[in-house]
């Protein structure tokens, strides 16, 4: 079942949905299954499985010259995708990225999932490597998240990147895009953010999720913005806890997102790592409550591996 259609039939309760990362290279899928079942019983309509474009190793040869080698971490997304729902009946959604993928891998990888009758994906532009400065898009590849929009619309039409295939057969993906209550740090202004946000949706995107944000006020006011500018599909709210010091610092960095005066100070002056967990944990259990007072289709939260946190805090929700 589609995204959509799961938000249509909750009949405005809002729903409950998270995010995994695919096990490193090496590591089994019980791994993941290991993450999931804690959470299983709050019944999830939909789990996400990110994805990570490839980064770049240099390896020295007997010639005393580097060899760059081009590797995955975390492979394996559309399998992930179909285990899970083969396990637990429940639809997955696999992140795809413009960074590091032709438009052909995009449709052989769109093909491939069409076979699994995998529905929804959610459609990102993804992140520079490490190593530079800016995004650079793949060579033949899409540039921005809209272009990845248009092409996943586009085999929803029939039309594949051959032109001798001739009444290709449609498929019927359900297409999500990435919303940023607080900016995309690339974005000029605000308003040039939504309009490029308005620009997946015009394509085909068919639902938004969000960045993460520590202050429902953030949340509140870019839906009414998206509402003004003719922004009419769901917006599914993204939440991770704070569970670490460090996190004060990293999240704002790696995100560019603001902490809220209050989190931070409590978070501050915590006496240990498992106090500032608590903060943390309470936080993000008062914004879903808020959220969830409010009506917001879904809860979407940003695992990163620790089922056990998000579980103490959907289980004060749902």
């Amino acid at each position: 079942m589609k995204v959509i259609e799961h938000i249509e039939n909750g009949k405005g309760k809002t729903q409950f949905s998270f995010e995994i990362l695919p096990p490193l290279k090496g590591k089994n899928i019980q791994t993941i299954f290991e993450n999931i079942d804690p959470l299983m019983e709050f019944k999830p309509p939909f789990i996400d499985v990110t994805y990570h474009r490839e980064e770049f190793i240099y390896n020295k040869r007997d010639s005393g010259y580097y060899e760059k080698i081009a590797i995955r971490k975390r492979p394996g997304t559309v399998g992930i995708c179909a285990a899970i729902m083969h396990r637990y009946k429940v639809d997955a959604v696999p992140h795809l990225l413009c960074g590091g993928f032709t438009k052909n891998e995009t449709e052989n990888a769109l093909i491939d999932l069409n076979f699994l009758n995998i529905k929804n994906v959610l459609a990102l532009r993804g992140d520079a490597r490490p190593f530079e400065k800016k995004f650079i898009p793949e060579e033949f590849g899409n540039t921005y998240a809209v272009d990845l929009v248009r092409q996943i619309k586009k085999m929803n039409e029939g039309y594949y990147l051959d032109s001798n295939i001739v009444n290709g057969n449609s498929t019927d993906f359900c297409i999500g895009v990435a919303g940023y209550p607080e900016k995309h740090f690339e974005a000029p202004n605000f308003d040039m953010d939504l309009h490029y946000l308005k620009e997946k949706i015009d394509a085909g995107g068919d639902y938004i999720v969000t960045q993460m944000f520590f202050d429902n006020k953030h949340y509140f006011d870019f839906v009414e913005k998206c509402r003004a500018v003719g922004i009419n599909v769901p917006i599914i709210p993204g939440l991770k806890p704070i569970t670490k010091a460090y996190q004060l610092q990293s999240i704002p960095r790696n995100f560019y997102v603001d902490i809220p005066n209050d989190l931070a100070k409590a978070v501050g002056s915590a006496k240990d790592a498992a106090a500032v967990k608590e903060i943390g944990i309470e936080w993000c259990i008062q914004q879903s409550k808020e959220l969830k007072a409010n009506n917001v289709p879904c809860l979407h939260y940003y695992m990163m591996g620790d089922s056990k946190t998000i579980k103490r805090i959907v289980e004060s929700i749902f």
